[in-house]
Order: C-alpha cells, then sequence, then structure tokens
C-alpha cells in the first residue's frame, strides 16, 4: 500500500477440480486442456529497514495436480530473512580480502503443511496429515582474488530443523510387516556443509582486418573447479531387523517430516564446469556507421562433470553438454543438449566400473541428446521500423494465460484466449476504419521442431520426435483467421490441431474455435460485448466432450 511502502498485500486464486480442464462444460481454451497444475497464492510481506534489514512474509498458497487429484496446501508459510551482514568491513565502501568479505545472513522458515486430494479439500479431513516446522539457516560465505586473475569463493552453511512431528518404525513380528508410529511432540537436529570453487576467465580473440565482413571474432570461456564437503550424520538414525527378509533396515525418525530427514553419507565430491560465448564484430550495412557491429555466433556451449571421492566405483559423473544460439537476427532460436557417459555398459544396460573406450568403445558414450529448433516470422518483419515503443504487455494475452496456468508460453498448442478481448486492439485503426485503403494483410507464423534421442540402454531411439506450427492471418479487415497444429514423428501422427476465427464487430467480439478431431475434439462460439463493465453480457455455445 501507498500508505506504508514497506507492507504488501498481494493474491491470485486458481482453483478447479481435476477435471475440470478436460470435461467441464465451460471449457472454452483448447490450450488449458494441456494444463496439468493449479496454483494460488494470498501473501503478505512487511520489510523491518533498521541496519540489518529484515524481510518478512506470511504465505499461503494452493499448488493442485489435475491428473493425480493430489492437492498440497500450505498454512502458512513463515519467511524471514536478515540482510546480509559484514562483521569485519565498514558497512559502506569497497571489500577487498578474504576477511572483509566474510558475510553471513539468517533465514527462517516456518511451515503448515497439508497433502490432500480434490474430495477432502476444504473439509476438516484434510487437517489429519498436516506437518509442521521450522528451519534455521545461517550462510557464511567469503570471496577473493588470487594471482589477479581467479576469483575464489568460500562458504559453508548450517541449518538447524526443528519438527514438531517425528515418525518411528520397527518391525512387528505378530503381523509380519513394518509399522510405523507417530510421535507427537518437539524434536530437532542440525546439519552443517562447506563448499569452495575457484574460476576465471579467458578471452581469445581473432582479427582478419577492418576491410574484412568479420573483423574480429572473440571467443570467451570460463572454467570453474568447485568443491563440496558434506558429512554423514548417522546420530539421527536408527535401525530395525526385518525379520521377513534378514536385513538390518536403517532409518531416521525425521523421515517424511516437512523437512525431510538429515544427510546420510558423507558428500566429498569435485565438480567441473567450462562456459563457452563466441561473437564477432562485423562491418555494419550501414555505411554511415563509425563502428563495427556485434553479433552473438554462439549464445552458450557449455560442459560440465564431476568426481566423486567417496563413491567406491562410478566416481567419475556423466559430462553433460548444452548450448544454444538465435539465427537469422533473432528470429530463429536453436537449443540442443546431450548427456556423454565415460563408463560402459553390461549385456543388461547396467553401468559397469570400465572405462567405454577400455571397452571397445568410445572415449564417451553417447546416452541422451535433445534439439529444439523455432522459427518466428510475421508481416512485421517486413515493414519499415518504427523507433516507437510497444504497447504494454497485456496479462490475459494468449500466451501469458497460459504460462499462468502451468502451460506452453505459445500456442502451438492452441491459444488461450480472454473472449471479451479483441486481438485487434492494438491494429492501426486506419487499416480497419478506411479497409479501400489497406494494403497490407497482418499475418505470423511460428515453426517448432523438438526432438529427443535416448540411448542409455543401447535402445538408440527417438523418445520424442514432433514438428508443430501456428499462425494467425487478417484476410480482410476485422476478419482474423489462425491454425495451431503439427506432426509426430515417432507416433506418426497429428498433434492437437486446433482452428481459430475471429470477428470484431466494434463493440462486439466473435469468436469460433474448432478442434476437428482427436482426444479433444470439439467446438466452441462466443459472441459478447467488449466493454470490461458489460463483458458478462455475452452468448456461448460449446460441444459436449466426452466424459472421461
Amino acid at each position: 500500500p501507498k500508505s506504508n511502502p514497506n507492507s504488501r498485500l498481494s493474491a491470485s486464486v486458481n482453483l478447479g477440480s481435476s477435471q475440470y480442464y478436460r470435461n467441464s462444460l465451460l471449457q472454452q481454451n483448447l490450450a488449458l486442456t494441456q494444463t496439468n497444475n493449479l496454483s494460488s497464492s494470498i501473501s503478505y510481506s512487511k520489510t523491518f529497514p533498521a541496519y540489518p534489514s529484515v524481510n518478512m512474509s506470511l504465505t499461503a498458497t494452493h499448488n493442485q495436480n489435475t491428473n493425480t487429484n493430489v492437492v498440497d496446501v500450505t498454512l502458512t508459510t513463515l519467511q524471514a530473512s536478515m540482510e546480509r551482514v559484514f562483521p569485519f568491513a565498514q558497512r559502506e565502501g569497497i571489500k577487498k580480502g578474504a576477511l572483509k568479505n566474510i558475510n553471513f545472513q539468517y533465514d527462517l522458515n516456518g511451515r503448515n503443511s497439508i497433502r490432500t486430494n480434490d474430495e477432502d479439500f476444504l473439509t476438516g479431513k484434510m487437517f489429519d496429515d498436516a506437518k509442521v516446522g521450522v528451519r534455521h539457516r545461517i550462510p557464511i560465505s567469503t570471496n577473493f582474488k588470487v594471482a589477479k586473475h581467479f576469483s575464489v569463493t568460500m562458504g559453508g552453511n548450517y541449518e538447524d530443523i526443528w519438527s514438531l512431528q517425528t515418525f518411528g518404525q520397527r518391525f512387528d513380528p505378530d503381523s509380519q510387516t513394518v509399522v510405523t508410529d507417530t510421535i507427537s511432540g518437539f524434536d530437532r537436529y542440525n546439519q552443517y556443509n562447506f563448499s569452495a570453487s575457484v574460476g576465471t576467465t579467458l578471452y581469445g580473440t581473432f582479427t582478419f582486418g577492418e576491410g574484412k565482413k568479420f573483423q574480429a571474432i572473440r571467443h570467451v570461456v570460463r572454467p570453474t573447479v568447485s568443491y563440496g564437503y558434506a558429512p554423514s550424520f548417522e546420530q539421527y538414525y536408527d535401525e530395525y531387523l526385518n525379520e521377513v527378509s534378514g536385513d538390518i533396515v536403517q532409518y531416521s525418525r525425521f523421515q517424511n517430516t516437512i523437512y525431510g530427514a538429515p544427510r546420510l553419507g558423507k558428500s566429498n565430491a569435485l565438480t567441473f564446469s567450462l562456459q563457452n560465448t563466441l561473437e564477432a564484430k562485423v562491418r555494419d550495412k550501414d555505411s554511415t556507421a563509425t563502428e563495427p557491429k556485434k553479433i552473438q555466433l554462439l549464445n552458450s556451449l557449455n560442459f560440465s562433470s564431476g568426481y566423486n571421492f567417496e563413491a567406491d566405483s562410478l566416481k567419475i559423473s556423466p559430462v553433460s553438454m548444452s548450448g544454444g544460439t538465435n539465427l537469422l537476427k533473432n528470429k530463429m532460436s536453436v537449443n540442443f543438449g546431450a548427456s556423454l557417459d565415460p563408463y560402459a555398459i553390461d549385456n543388461n544396460g547396467r553401468r559397469i566400473n570400465t572405462f567405454n573406450v577400455n571397452n571397445g568403445g568410445s572415449l564417451l558414450r553417447l546416452t541422451n541428446a535433445r534439439m529444439n529448433i523455432s522459427y518466428n516470422i510475421s508481416s512485421k518483419d517486413f515493414e519499415a521500423k518504427d523507433d516507437d515503443q510497444g504497447p504494454e504487455e497485456d496479462p490475459y494475452d494468449g500466451q501469458n494465460y497460459v504460462a499462468a496456468s502451468g502451460g506452453r508460453t505459445d500456442d502451438l498448442f492452441g491459444a488461450a484466449d480472454n473472449f471479451n478481448d479483441s486481438s485487434f486492439k492494438d491494429r492501426d485503426p486506419d487499416d480497419i476504419e478506411n479497409p479501400r485503403y489497406r494494403t497490407k494483410i497482418p499475418w505470423d507464423l511460428r515453426l517448432q521442431y523438438a526432438a529427443n534421442y535416448n540411448n542409455s540402454n543401447r535402445q538408440n531411439e527417438f523418445s520424442s520426435h514432433s514438428l508443430m506450427f501456428s499462425g494467425n492471418i487478417e484476410l480482410a479487415p476485422r476478419w482474423k483467421v489462425g491454425v495451431s497444429s503439427g506432426y509426430d514423428i515417432k507416433n506418426q501422427g497429428f498433434t492437437v490441431t486446433q482452428l481459430r476465427f475471429e470477428r470484431d464487430l466494434k463493440s462486439f467480439n466473435l469468436r469460433f474455435n474448432w478442434t476437428p478431431f482427436g482426444d479433444f475434439e470439439r467446438w466452441y462460439f462466443f459472441i459478447g460485448i467488449k466493454s470490461s463493465i458489460l463483458q458478462d453480457l455475452k452468448w456461448e455455445n460449446r460441444s459436449q466432450p466426452p466424459r472421461r
């Protein structure tokens, strides 16, 4: 509120039954049939500005999976964070050296967590399995330079966990089963860890001369080596004998509590990462430009792996590779990734402690790979550039509306619409009011190719492989037609297909959406007043999807 700038109250509610998006007769948006999650939150936050300042918030949240009928609720979450404090340095000024850069924070998180289902939601039964806990966390860190070019970061983390409910386990010889006993009352444990990393940045520049189209290329490499250590906390674990299997089972009474059990087993590992970017200076097409133009050839090309000192075998982690770039004046986006395993597998597809190269294979074994290529183009790309800034983003725009509901951020599965709102609102009014002087037909097109390859067990197959497209065109003033579809190359069938028709009637808006085939076959007709005050004056009709 303006009267109290240090306080804020916000709310966002999105509720529905698990079958709503698939079977509800009120369903309007095909894109939302791909939604699996609903979420809501109500939050109040306050800042105490005195040094060290403290931010505090109270939040109630709701998360619902419409496929599994599971509803997760927190009533409430208390979050308090103290700002970073440098005890060995002045509050103002530059901090140099390891000692002056030592800093710590304090975070508190308390939660009352509830997991229930659709039927018990908002009834007394939903509180039967409520879990309450508090976590105190104090991170300490410092950073400094070594030999001018190497950045070193060191830190540790201490946690103290409180719980009002724990769970004991025992073997019942009468029923020959494992029995879990709920123990009410306060209990706690603590744990800590340590980490350190060192990194640098290397630059490689290749010049070709000012007269060349490519005047220079710069390769930036950022290698980082990190080390992490965390002890094992066996003191919080107990054992019992399973008389059926004859095994001694180790468990913690903090298992299934809100923050989980303390760490069991020492962690002692090195990780390596290598980040690459590639950019170039090219001669600008504008002959009046005095400076060359900078372009990004490769946005990222990253590699990472690790070495586990505590593992008795398979100490080296698979090499993870990811990268991406933009092409054709940023109209095309290319993203890719892969996982490469240094170890071989046996005839049953299990990793063995033998390097793949020593087993007659290559140095690294490709286990999976992925690629995503998207291309966006519209009639605006062929128009003269306008220096005026575009309109402010609408929270009910189709892409944003789907993303807020847990779906895709594009309309490749159909557009999510606020049906009272016209998609013509941002158009130049001269094009609409004077159609005989109109010389352009607005259109847009999106293409996407996605492939995922899996070879972890020598299956050598594409787990998914598809080509999708979506587009819109205004065939006449105030008439707009759109289509979304695609082809599943792996399963040899069409993806979700939708046809969209819209007519702007100035004061009214008319829409017709049709999904001609598939699991979501349906149609929907809408006509309503565009004014936000009178938007409830509308008429709509729709097909009735089969209930599942």
